[in-house]
């Protein structure tokens, strides 16, 4: 069985060895002059993330990490001194969600330099991990006794859901519901303030080197944002639009990306398939302003396209930014197109005919609306276009205020291709199908069906239709009586309407399927 849609039929027709001896682990820190690279990766559908996903939950903070749908692959040149012979580099400017399996350490200045052992520390310092490692050790407690404070010391037994079990000097148990704060001697050992790399390095000779740490991250994505403006043509069936696109990236890696040099991928990069995690709730965001300057520039790249960034870009953690994809583009000349489509989702069965007589025959009667544009130079655009959410919006002649009128989702689309915007379904154009006569012949092995569609035009302007049908009885099929029409592919027919003001138009035919 597969299914027939309404979307994949009208694009075909309008769409045209470990070291002996340790120095002293060495710390890094990013200057303004090291340089860091980003690109980015996503594996959205196209306008399929909520702005709840990024929104901030009131009291909960950080919550979404693992629901994120998009990667990133971050490169850090750094300038350090290594010591001769074997030490150990702790490099700190991590991102939280890093895919320690991907881990990269290349000396750019010195390729003898390798890397021994490598090892990423996670292990990072929160209130449960440090009560978690002062088990059997002593703290001090400050609890709320009426208006006073009191402070406690004894040796930690347990704590679990926010009580704890204390043994205090007279050897005496105490269970603790509540408490104001802790004194803690000294941060346990193991615990790490922020994702740490760690690597035993060997050298040949001290000095300062140039070296690039890469890696995978989860917990960062991009999509494309259109905002079109719509303006009407001379007549109903033609406009021109302001188009506007926008880069849109959500970063929850766990690191900040300071001044680096940004680049996206759009296309469908295989990965390996990873198995099911549960998918998060929300997560705490900021939005960013746009800088229109030294937009993208891109180019093909393998099988996907690359967008490079001209200026270098700050992505903070934590936050949504919004980049501008390309300049505005104006006067784009797009057609209004409206169809019926009066059998909605129908399924063919490449196994046997349907025999069904009343099968289809429940459709809508709304005519959908629907805009197309080129994707040339000779439009005014003749880019790729990434996978994105398309708005559209009207000026109201009354006050000039910008109201929206559409919305959808497209594919990824080469240049030189056209762009179908769904935008909803026309208020005074309606439509209606029925069967007039269906008649089986078992002996022969024929199906002779013969329909007709009626559409009206209630609106004080003319308008063209597109009656959309498709004949999926059996995939042997014969029309034995038709008005004009195309077929935009085996399965399916268009009957071109023009209407006029106030007109009804009516398309009959009869098909004859054979098996």
């Amino acid at each position: 069985m597969k299914i027939i849609t309404l979307r994949a039929a009208l694009l075909a027709a309008l769409a045209g060895a470990a070291p002996t001896a340790l120095a002293q682990p060495q710390s890094t820190s990013a200057a303004p002059d090291q340089a860091t690279g980003l690109t980015i990766y996503s594996s959205a559908l196209p306008g399929a993330i909520p702005p709840e996903l990024y929104r901030p939950v009131p009291g909960q903070g950080l919550r979404g990490y693992g629901a994120v749908p998009g990667y990133a692959v971050v490169r850090h040149d750094r300038r350090l001194d290594i010591t001769g012979g074997d030490s150990t580099l702790r490099f700190a400017d991590v991102a939280a969600l890093l895919d320690p399996t991907t881990v990269s350490f290349t000396s750019l200045t010195n390729p003898d330099t390798s890397v021994v052992a490598q090892s990423y520390q996670f292990d990072l310092v929160s209130p449960d991990k440090l009560l978690e490692k002062y088990i059997d050790r002593e703290l001090g407690v400050v609890v709320q006794r009426g208006d006073a404070s009191e402070r406690i010391t004894g040796t930690l037994l347990s704590a679990q859901g926010g009580q704890l079990v204390l043994r205090d000097a007279s050897g005496t148990i105490r269970l603790l519901n509540g408490y104001q704060g802790l004194d803690l001697p000294t941060l346990p050992g193991g615990l790490i303030t922020r994702p740490t790399l760690l690597w035993d390095v060997r050298a040949a000779a001290p000095g300062p080197q140039t070296v690039r740490v890469a890696y995978q991250t989860e917990g960062i994505t991009w999509w494309a944002d259109y905002n079109l403006t719509y303006t009407d043509g001379a007549n109903a069936n033609a406009g021109t639009v302001d188009v506007g696109a926008w880069v849109s990236i959500l970063n929850a890696s766990g690191a900040t990306y300071a001044n680096a040099a940004l680049k996206l991928v759009a296309g469908d990069v295989h990965r390996a398939p990873k198995p099911d995690r549960p998918r998060y709730e929300m997560m705490e965001s900021r939005a960013m302003a746009a800088d229109g300057s030294a937009g993208f520039q891109e180019k093909s790249f393998f099988e996907y396209h690359l967008y490079t960034l001209g200026r270098p870009a700050t992505i903070p953690d934590n936050s949504t930014q919004q980049l501008e994809l390309f300049p505005l583009a104006r006067d784009v000349p797009c057609s209004r197109i409206l169809v019926f489509d009066g059998q909605g989702e129908v399924w063919s069965n490449p196994g046997s005919p349907n025999l069904e007589p009343s099968y289809g025959l429940a459709g809508p009667k709304n005519v959908q609306v629907y805009l197309r544009l080129d994707n040339t130079e000779a439009a005014g655009l003749g880019m790729p276009l990434p996978a994105g959410r398309v708005r559209v919006n009207r000026a109201d002649e009354a006050d000039g205020a910008m109201e929206f009128i559409g919305e959808d989702a497209i594919p990824h689309t080469p240049r030189d291709e056209r762009v179908l915007i769904k935008m909803g379904n026309a208020f005074d154009v309606v439509g209606e199908r029925r069967q007039v006569e269906f008649n089986v012949d078992s002996k022969r092995r024929t199906i002779d069906e013969t329909i007709e569609v009626e559409v009206r035009n209630r609106k004080k302007e003319a308008v063209d239709v597109v009656v959309q049908e498709r004949l999926f009885r059996w995939a042997t099929w014969t029309l034995t009586t038709a008005p004009a029409h195309e077929r935009p592919d085996q399965g399916t027919v268009h009957f071109p309407l023009h209407l006029d003001p106030g007109a009804t138009g009516t398309v009959r035919y009869t098909v004859r399927y054979t098996w």
